[in-house]
């Protein structure tokens, strides 16, 4: 095989992998079956989300990440969608929000409650509505606030700013057919699409570059790196899977096997590493990625006996520096998540600062307005060196958009965000995030639990009401 090189040297040589012991599995979870080559696992510093089997619609559950164990079958989720949810993202900017996308057409983007959920949850902070077919890809821009880009089997995208609700670009005639994937590069300037077509396409709103990529018809993924290249993976037309690195200078074409599964790549920017998870597969090969000849070098397998349904990655900021842990996947299952721990072995108690450059943080480098202004912003980044430590709650409200041009707070009450205001998605935005006094915290969060509470209480009282109703028609 082209991998057999000389033996060079790499400080991720001897990376390896580690399953998490089953009492820190997340069990007895129905992941979702649908069939679609989406990752169906997000994960945060906070929290895992899994799309799951629902029944007369789409759901996915949302787990703090130390909730392991049986997770039980009245666990709350998050169900708003009247199709089965395809894809699901994290917002990188504020580990409370999520956005969804589902094959009823539609984009939902959700805040979760600090602690996780108490009661399943129906209702959407934003829904963005523009798709005319099943939308299959989500993601955020990776330094703007509250920009998030979405594709659909229309061979749509759209790039919206959530804060308002609107669709402010629409790309409708670059791809003739089925888009695979989008990524952005590391400072959202560009997009990189993956189509049908068999063609990579690097796209900026205001300009277009396309070049051919596998000749297999088979689905493909295509990935920035940190320099600005495309690591895509794909098959060959006798359908044998391929990682294909593309430079200016050269394309590197490495052939892997003859597997029918879709490969994801999950790439470090910090160590360029590169993670090649297998849908069907049971096993994660990494590879490094460097300038010299042949630019894409093997490291290593880690294989299990369990095929994988699904896969999540953890952001570098939610790892523990201290095992020297490099990566943490999310394994699905049919029935279970596991976490997998990927390491590399080190006699020093000491930070390992080779290991961990400063990595990209929660803190946007741009508001949504100046991203579509036309400027760019690179990543804010974070030093990891004690650890990162999460900042007090962020907080994430939903106000009227005419609000904040007038004095008027007629709409402005809780009472008011009823399920018809909360799907006017041109009236929506999110408040700035503000940091506020440890008093003022705790009274807020004392009052977000009692709120909850009385929710619940609320939502009983109703069940109770309308069970009784039903009692008293039988004994009739």
């Amino acid at each position: 095989l082209c991998f057999r090189v000389v033996v060079r040297q790499s400080k991720f040589r001897h990376v390896f992998g580690q399953a998490v012991k089953n009492d820190q599995c997340y069990d007895d979870i129905r992941v979702s079956r649908v069939t679609w080559d989406s990752s169906f696992c997000a994960v945060n510093p906070k929290f895992v989300a899994i799309i799951i089997e629902a029944s007369g619609g789409g759901a996915f559950l949302v787990l703090p990440l130390l909730k392991t164990g049986r997770i039980d079958k009245s666990y709350p989720t998050v169900c708003g969608h009247t199709g089965p949810v395809l894809d699901i993202d994290w917002c990188p900017h504020n580990d409370h929000v999520i956005a969804s996308g589902s094959e009823d057409c539609t984009v939902m983007v959700w805040q979760i409650p600090e602690n996780g959920l108490v009661t399943s949850m129906a209702e959407p902070v934003v829904v963005l509505e523009g798709h005319s077919k099943r939308v299959g890809i989500i993601t955020w821009h990776p330094t703007a606030r509250n920009v998030l880009l979405s594709a659909g089997c229309d061979n749509q995208i759209i790039i919206w700013n959530v804060g308002t609700g609107e669709a402010m670009i629409t790309l409708d005639e670059m791809h003739p057919d089925v888009i695979y994937n989008v990524t952005w590069n590391r400072n959202g300037s560009l997009i990189c699409t993956a189509c049908k077509d068999k063609a990579i396409r690097v796209i900026d709103p205001r300009k277009e570059m396309i070049e051919k990529a596998h000749e297999g018809a088979r689905p493909m993924r295509a990935i920035f790196l940190s320099n600005g290249n495309v690591l895509t993976t794909g098959f060959s037309r006798m359908s044998e899977r391929q990682l294909a690195l593309w430079n200016p200078e050269a394309m590197t074409v490495n052939e892997m096997d003859t597997s029918n599964g879709v490969l994801l790549p999950f790439y470090d920017p910090d160590t360029n590493v590169v993670y090649l998870c297998g849908k069907g597969d049971s096993s994660i090969r990494y590879f490094e990625i460097t300038d010299e000849a042949p630019y894409v070098h093997f490291l290593s397998t880690f294989a299990t006996k369990e095929p994988q349904r699904g896969m999540g990655y953890m952001p570098k900021r939610g790892l523990d520096v201290n095992k020297c842990e490099i990566a943490r996947f999310y394994k699905l299952h049919e029935r279970k998540c596991e976490p997998i721990v990927m390491t590399v072995p080190r006699k020093s108690d000491l930070f390992q600062d080779d290991l961990y450059p400063d990595t990209s943080g929660p803190d946007h480098a741009l508001e949504a307005e100046e991203w579509f202004d036309g400027k760019n912003g690179d990543p804010i980044l974070i030093s990891l060196k004690n650890g990162y430590v999460p900042g007090k709650n962020r907080e994430f409200k939903v106000v009227k958009k005419n609000i904040l041009d007038s004095k008027n707070t007629e709409n402005s009450g809780p009472a008011n965000k009823s399920a018809s205001q909360t799907q006017s998605v041109v009236s929506t935005c999110f408040s700035k995030i503000s940091i506020v006094p440890n008093n003022t915290c705790i009274l807020e969060e004392i009052l977000k639990e009692v709120k909850s509470l009385k929710d619940l209480v609320s939502s009983q009282d109703k069940r109770i009401a309308k069970l009784e109703e039903q009692m008293s028609n039988i004994a009739i």
